[in-house]
């Protein structure tokens, strides 16, 4: 109990007990001590209830009361009571003015936020953006359903997903024009955020950037083949001084030749939304003819082992499957040194049954240290730009892998440690696992799931 609170406490006992202490010496005056105590106790129980009565007025009371002079317990009470109640206040108009301030910053932002009450699906409270964005009206669309006032956005089995909804990208139900990318962040647990950023300018940007790297591209070709033709007729032999030149030149301009194909091959990729044709690609066809590259590369340099234990065959595109294919294994390759081996192994998928199978290409090159791997995919990305140039390298090899593979719903993951070699690996679900005719046994738990062509989904844009 604090000191003023304590003092206070002991000067009403010893009030009441002086009163007592008075009444009693005035009943033995007048022979009537009994009567005169209770009387006063009396006195004091009702003055107590008086001052018990006024405490609830002041709490009971919207009105900023000033607590009475005293220094008895009571008027201690009341000058805790005031304050309280005046940091009570305080702290209201503190968190009154932040509400504010917050509502304030949501309705400034250039996204649409609307706020979503998760049982029904309600509007609650949207910011001005979204009058814009989504064309709702206010107070019109509030309380009403979110998904019947963005019609006609399909938002039903997107907000089921709840917090698992995936990012979506919609054309306004306001303005076809626009490009909405919408995200939904549960906050709380009966409230959701609808957020709604307009789009338009990046995905009118990023074509406007695929355009002009497939027309430089395609419009440089003409031009490197005809220099190309014109080195081949060069003989070196005629002009022994121009021999390194004209071998340098022939160098660099097959490096840029290899360089527009494999832009144009990565602006067709970022440009398809799903594969323009699917087949059963033949994995033993297809591993044999990466063994015999893989050896035409290395002529000689490396140990080339080949395992196919998967023994099922992909659905796909088998030119893009080829390409993703022998990039990694051109990689490996190249950033191997002599003596090195490489290794290429198709496998079923160790986690478990009906998981599908993986193409790993292993090398025990020079490994990629693990601040890069992040970026690895990103175009024209290098670990080790004078090493990459000495091999050869486009930088855009892993680019076009990780295009690929999302094309075929596939995904690429990268183990590697310097000094001791890397490992790429290609995972393929069980929806792209096709029987083969001469059917691997101990794959059977891997196939017995229903096999269908899915859809792959929709190419996502990188910067890669």
């Amino acid at each position: 109990m604090p000191p003023r609170a304590r003092s206070a406490w002991f000067r009403t006992l010893g009030q009441l007990a002086l009163i007592l202490v008075g009444a009693a010496v005035l009943g033995v005056l007048v022979d009537y001590p009994w009567p005169i105590v209770t009387a006063a106790a009396l006195g004091v129980v009702a003055w107590h209830y008086w001052r018990l009565r006024r405490v609830l007025i002041r709490l009971t009371a919207r009105q900023r009361l000033t607590p009475p002079l005293g220094e008895g317990i009571w008027n201690e009470l009341d000058r805790l009571l005031h304050r309280s109640q005046a940091e009570m206040r305080g702290r209201k108009r503190r968190l009154i003015e932040m509400l504010r301030a917050y509502r304030a910053a949501a309705a400034a932002m250039p996204d649409a936020i609307v706020v979503v009450e998760r049982n029904s699906q309600r509007i609650q409270w949207f910011n001005e953006a979204a009058t814009g964005l989504m064309g709702l009206r206010y107070p019109r669309d509030i309380g009403a359903p979110v998904v019947q006032r963005l019609q006609p956005l399909q938002l039903s089995h997107w907000l089921a997903s709840g917090r698992n909804a995936e990012p979506m990208e919609s054309a306004s139900p306001w303005n076809p024009a626009i490009t909405l990318s919408l995200r939904l962040i549960p906050y709380s647990e009966n409230l959701w955020l609808l957020v709604a950023r307009d789009v338009s300018r990046l995905l009118q940007l990023e074509q406007m950037r695929r355009d002009f790297v497939a027309n430089v591209s395609h419009e440089l070709r003409t031009p490197l083949t005809v220099v190309h033709g014109y080195l081949d007729m060069l003989d070196p032999e005629e002009h022994p001084d121009w021999a390194p030149m004209l071998a340098e030149m022939q160098r660099q301009s097959q490096r840029m030749t290899q360089l527009v194909e494999d832009l144009l091959t990565l602006s067709r990729l970022e440009s398809q939304d799903s594969l323009p044709a699917e087949e059963t690609v033949s994995m033993s066809s297809m591993l044999s003819t990466l063994k015999r590259e893989a050896n035409a590369l290395s002529q000689g340099r490396h140990e080339i082992a080949m395992d196919d234990l998967a023994g099922v065959d992909l659905f796909g595109s088998n030119k893009e499957l080829h390409s993703a294919f022998s990039n990694l294994v051109g990689n490996a390759i190249r950033y191997t040194p002599a003596g090195g081996t490489i290794r290429i192994r198709f496998r079923p998928e160790s986690a478990g049954i009906a998981r599908g199978a993986v193409l790993e290409v292993v090398d025990s090159g020079y490994g990629i240290p693990a601040a890069h791997l992040p970026r690895i995919t990103e175009r024209f990305y290098r670990v080790s730009t004078s090493r990459s140039r000495e091999s050869g390298g486009t930088g855009l090899g892993l680019s076009i892998v990780k295009h690929v593979l999302h094309l075929h719903g596939a995904r690429l993951e990268i183990a590697s440690e310097v000094g001791r070699g890397s490992t790429f690996a290609c995972h393929f679900g069980v929806d792209r696992i096709r029987r083969r005719d001469a059917y691997n046994e101990s794959f059977d738990a891997l196939t017995d799931a229903p096999h269908h062509a899915q859809a792959p989904r929709d190419l996502q844009h990188s910067s890669d």
